[in-house]
């Protein structure tokens, strides 16, 4: 095994002066939460250009699900590369997206005939769907939860809820959009938790929150008969990695069935294998009306794909396209990642999961600003708080650690309040999971002071 190999101080001096130039041309709305400056990345590992070696627990935010540069996805790319780089998909056909809905299609929870409409990410699925839902419905009125990201785009940006700096200036937004609570086990908005379980509120949390949107908002806000879409994340990715109980997204599921509401689960980030299924949605026995998914789709290429029941994509031709969107590259680096997917990555992602929240939990036992320990498959993260009585988030050790273990040469990404992620590619090994948390010990020792 490799290890994280630090040769220079951080930022090093090819990756100061590429910083420099950065803050000089490029846009500043973009976020960076350490100064890497990425020049080739392996698997799970990631050079910089000054030739530090880092063990990448975050896959581009989930999206290198092979793991970066994997010989078969490559290999796709290159064949693809020198037969036919693009045929608008929105005029012509081209046998790599046919191919690709062909297979996509029937992985999606439900058995009922589907079809996919290939966008270039994940707010431009969400998008889709958001119109989608519009259109199939003819009603006017979305709901989705605080909490959630759905994306950057007008649309996803309406239905997203995480920061107000996403939302700041850009309003009025797309109207019609009411947001509701969605449950956060280790902060119950109904109940108490459970004793001796730091992260499982009590027994009927998720049907308390069902409840609340039935009996508050559907009562006193929004009409349920003009509600074309709910749209949920399985696991709330950057509202902090929530895994909700599993009785929340059947209690939606059957919410929006009796009052003909259509259920779009945002996968963008909890698909494609992350959680040890195909789609996370299938932990909670619920099949979804439209499913989103992108980052993982394609192991690094942009590509994203809106996934519906034959009879519920029924627009008309023109109603929506992509002139880039499933472009034949990015098709057939989706169609070597479902191939390696379905080959034994699943099974992986659970198997070095149930190992990573394992070792999460001894760190937990061994250091108090670890509240809590959640997540399914390598969709993974802690809490740190400032006192576990009062779960008080304490954002600033979070940073702190971040800073340490990236010194250290560990790559992570924060979300929530003041909650860490771990993502790494579905690629991933016992001997590199327990790398990881060596290193994250030693970082949150040395955030502590």
């Amino acid at each position: 095994m490799e290890h994280p190999m630090i040769r220079t101080e951080l930022p090093g001096p090819r990756a100061r002066d590429f910083i420099a130039r950065d803050e000089e041309h490029v846009s500043r709305s973009y976020t960076r939460s350490y100064p890497l400056v990425a020049a080739q990345g392996r698997d799970i590992w990631v050079e910089d250009v000054d030739g530090n070696v880092f063990l990448d627990f975050t896959a581009g935010i989930a999206v290198c699900s092979t793991g970066h540069c994997h010989p078969r996805v490559v290999e796709a790319i290159r064949d693809q590369a020198g037969r036919l780089l693009h045929m608008a998909t929105a005029d012509f056909y081209h046998a790599p997206e046919v191919e690709l809905a062909a297979r996509l299609a029937p992985l999606a929870p439900g058995s009922a005939p589907k079809r996919v409409y290939f966008g270039n990410s994940g707010a431009e699925a969400v998008e889709a769907a958001f119109k989608l839902a519009r259109w199939h419905s003819r009603r006017e009125l979305n709901i989705a939860f605080f909490g959630a990201f759905h994306g950057r785009t007008m649309g996803a940006l309406s239905l997203t809820a995480s920061r107000t700096v996403q939302k700041r200036h850009f309003s009025p937004l797309v109207p019609g959009v009411v947001h509701a609570p969605y449950p956060d086990c280790y902060r119950c908005s109904f109940g108490s938790p459970r004793p001796g379980s730091s992260g499982a509120c009590y027994p009927d949390c998720g049907q308390q929150c069902v409840s609340w949107l039935e009996d508050t908002v559907f009562r006193t806000t929004v009409p349920p008969e003009e509600v074309a879409a709910i749209f949920v994340e399985p696991i709330q990715g950057e509202g902090g990695y929530l895994v909700p109980p599993p009785e929340f997204h059947q209690e939606l599921a059957r919410l929006a069935a009796r009052y003909g509401i259509l259920l779009v689960a945002d996968e963008v980030q909890s698909g494609m294998g992350r959680t040890g299924r195909m789609f996370a949605m299938e932990h909670f026995g619920v099949v979804p009306d439209i499913v989103t998914v992108a980052k993982g789709i394609a192991s690094g290429l942009p590509l994203g794909a809106t996934i519906a029941g034959a009879e519920i994509m029924d627009w008309d031709p023109g109603s929506h396209a992509s002139t880039f969107g499933g472009n034949p590259v990015s098709c057939r680096a989706a169609l070597a990642t479902l191939e390696l997917l379905q080959e034994g990555l699943m099974e992986n992602a659970a198997r070095q999961g149930e190992r990573l929240l394992a070792g999460l939990r001894s760190v937990q036992q061994s250091r108090e600003p670890v509240g809590d320990v959640r997540g399914m498959g390598l969709m993974v993260a802690i809490e740190l708080v400032k006192d576990r009585e009062r779960k008080e988030p304490d954002p600033e050790l979070r940073e702190r650690v971040l800073a340490a273990a990236f010194r250290r040469g560990l790559l992570l990404l924060g979300c929530g309040q003041s909650a860490i992620r771990f993502c790494p590619s579905l690629t991933v090994t016992a001997e590199a999971v327990d790398e990881c948390l060596t290193i994250l010990d030693d970082a949150i020792v040395e955030a502590q002071g």
